[in-house]
């Protein structure tokens, strides 16, 4: 083989420089792989082109070159050589060696998916899914999801699972989800085992199985997947699947608050404040509250107005307070609606304003806040900020009960404002509230 690759056959110069790759009956060399391929790429012969390019992209027995690497794959993809019409692809995705460039970049995974190269059709399908390059289209997304899933493509089967989870360019189905996130996950996809625990979390399309969410949380985790991470601490500090350990609930928050994950952040935060897990430090707390909202986290949006109402890690600050209670509240934070109608009722941060107080208590009530269904019973019975209403202030003194909330004694002060017809017909209207999800509520 020697001899013939010296006389300049060009299937043996390429043979040489596989054998050098490798190590096949020869001391591993990246050097002497490049010489060979270059010496057969140069006489056109496609593999060694597309090998010469990988070389170059890689940095391995040359200097990494991404315009070298581009000018080898083109060669080679001219030739119709599959997997180097999908690295050119992938070159055109990224701009490297090469001005960026969607359509370019369909154009060759088009080329390479043709051709059945798995990887090329999950990208295609990606371009399809995103609009990227291409007019989006979410059929096609799954034609060529499908096609690259087929052959075992394990991102391809993970985001078909998400095609089939969403409903988007087939019919929406949580089975075959699960289905393809179990073929991707099986595989080592960190999103696909991500997904998977989810599903095992939530009981959607499977059965519900704490420890087999645990299970692939940490497959997932142990990959740096900070959802993963952020549910595994979850999982650590309710005890779900797993023996409950607040330590490791704090250290799995704690990867994925590193990685920027708004739950974790205030999840640790909560750790922090509360010393479990860690010793406590409301100077922590408010530190990863903070990064959490500024991220647009209602529920740490929600905490950081309370540690700055309270003035705990931070200097009291009830106008701070109402800002972060009004930016969760907006979001639909139940919590934070009640906690802003508190300060509107007492004129904390901002002018006091029973009608304002009300206008978000109602908010909280209707999402199922028992403290809001008792505040906005009181409103009602006092008629502070809405018209006085016995009859529907008993109705959200029950709700409020039924909920968890203390309300003996205004349940005894209702009393004795009704008449029993009237505490008769109560029941049933706290029932038809609840039933409609808090909409027919009067």
């Amino acid at each position: 083989m020697l001899a013939k690759a010296k006389q300049g056959d060009a299937s043996a110069q390429f043979k040489l420089g596989v054998k050098y790759e490798f190590g096949q009956g020869v001391a591993k060399d990246d050097k002497q792989a490049v010489y060979w391929f270059q010496k057969a790429a140069v006489q056109g012969h496609a593999i060694a082109q597309y090998n010469l390019g990988v070389k170059y992209a890689k940095g391995e027995g040359i200097a990494k070159d991404d315009k070298q690497a581009v000018y080898w794959y083109q060669k080679a993809a001219m030739q119709d050589h599959a997997s180097a019409q999908h690295n050119l692809g992938l070159m055109y995705a990224n701009g490297e060696g090469v001005v960026k460039d969607d359509k370019q970049a369909v154009y060759w995974y088009q080329k390479a998916a043709i051709q059945g190269n798995a990887l090329a059709q999950n990208n295609l399908g990606l371009m399809y899914d995103i609009g990227k390059g291409v007019i989006k289209d979410d059929k096609q997304a799954v034609y060529w999801y499908q096609k690259s899933a087929m052959q075992g493509n394990a991102s391809a089967q993970h985001n078909l699972g998400l095609m089939y989870d969403n409903g988007e360019g087939v019919v929406k189905d949580v089975k075959q989800a699960v289905y393809w996130y179990q073929k991707a996950a099986m595989q080592g996809d960190a999103l696909a085992q991500y997904n998977l625990g989810v599903r095992y979390d939530n009981g959607r399309g499977i059965a519900k199985d704490d420890k087999q969410a645990v299970y692939w949380y940490q497959k997932a985790a142990m990959q740096g997947n900070a959802s993963a991470q952020s549910n595994l601490g979850v999982m650590y500090a309710n005890g779900r699947g797993i023996a409950k350990d607040d330590k490791q609930a704090v250290y799995w928050y704690q990867k994925a608050a590193m990685q920027g994950n708004a739950s974790a952040q205030n999840n640790l935060g909560v750790m922090y404040r509360k010393g479990e897990g860690v010793g406590k430090d409301d100077k922590q707390a408010v530190y990863w509250y903070q990064k959490a909202a500024m991220q647009g986290d209602a529920t740490a949006q929600n905490n950081l107005g309370f540690m700055y109402r309270k003035g705990e890690g931070v200097g009291k600050d009830v106008k701070q307070a109402v800002y972060w209670y009004q930016k969760a509240a907006m979001q639909g934070n139940a919590l934070a609606q009640n906690n802003l109608g508190a300060m509107y009722e007492y004129g904390q941060g901002v002018i006091e304003d029973n009608t304002r107080a009300v206008y978000w208590y109602q908010k909280a009530a209707q999402n199922g806040n028992k403290f809001a269904q008792k505040n906005l019973a009181y409103m009602l019975a006092n008629g502070n900020g809405i018209k006085r209403s016995y009859r529907l202030s008993k109705m959200w003194q029950l709700l409020a009960q039924y909920n968890g909330a203390d309300t003996k004694d205004l349940s005894r002060w209702l009393n004795n404002k009704l008449s029993k017809n009237q505490l008769s017909k109560i029941p049933k209207l706290a029932n038809q509230c609840l039933n409609s999800n808090y909409i027919q509520c009067q």
